[in-house]
């Protein structure tokens, strides 16, 4: 291996990712977001929504959850041909789809050793089609550019907050804005590119819009 031959060191993330930070507290990302949430009408989020691409985040969310005994939940987001739902379905954590994600930072086509899909409590597949919608969307709100793992996260936590308000339940979600879009010009940020994926965004877009306007989650 090439960390062999210089006598460096391999930073296996996919593998150690879940171990790289200590999870019970010392300014992990878990505790900065119960941190930031305290001041809130809802401090102790219902859910906490977020993607999965090492399996890091969520598995340091989920087991923060547990060890502080918070009444939170954890969903992970899940994109096309991302092996984590799946394997997480059928509990199973060998499971391969060999099929690469189309939305960068996201999906693996392996269950990556750093997933721990116990602490997961719910998961929900995201078209790529609607990724982008909810990219596009939250960045018109924001007047910022955000990228398309962000728009996975943004779908997910609306389709939570659709069914929570279906139900009478009042509560917080949290999701997170994991990465900028200023260099997603040329690909997720053009209709050229996108139309050549085959991807009907403008269905997505307008069941967003809906959604938001106060109609019920369409699983169509």
């Amino acid at each position: 291996m090439l960390a062999a031959e210089c006598c460096g060191h391999y930073l296996d993330q996919f593998t150690f990712a879940e171990r790289a930070t200590d999870w019970r507290g010392n300014n992990n990302i878990a505790e900065s977001i119960f941190a930031q949430m305290a001041a809130e009408p809802h401090p102790v989020p219902s859910w906490i929504v977020v993607g999965a691409g090492t399996g890091g985040t969520s598995a340091t969310i989920g087991r923060y959850i547990r060890y502080r005994r918070l009444a939170s939940r954890l969903c992970v987001v899940d994109v096309e041909n991302s092996a984590f739902l799946l394997g997480w379905q059928s509990n199973d954590d060998t499971m391969v789809t060999g099929i690469g994600s189309r939305i960068e930072g996201i999906g693996r086509p392996r269950v990556e050793p750093s997933f721990v899909g116990d602490v997961v409590d719910r998961m929900i597949a995201v078209p790529d089609a609607a990724s982008v919608a909810g990219m596009r969307h939250l960045s018109s709100r924001l007047n910022r550019r955000v990228g398309p793992s962000t728009g996975t996260n943004f779908v997910g936590a609306l389709r939570v907050a659709a069914q929570m308000r279906d139900a009478g339940v009042r509560g917080s979600i949290v999701t997170l804005l994991c990465d900028g879009g200023e260099r997603y010009a040329n690909s997720y940020y053009s209709r050229e590119w996108v139309s050549a994926q085959g991807w009907d965004v403008a269905r997505h877009e307008q069941q967003l819009d809906r959604v938001l306007a106060g109609a019920a989650w369409s699983a169509g």
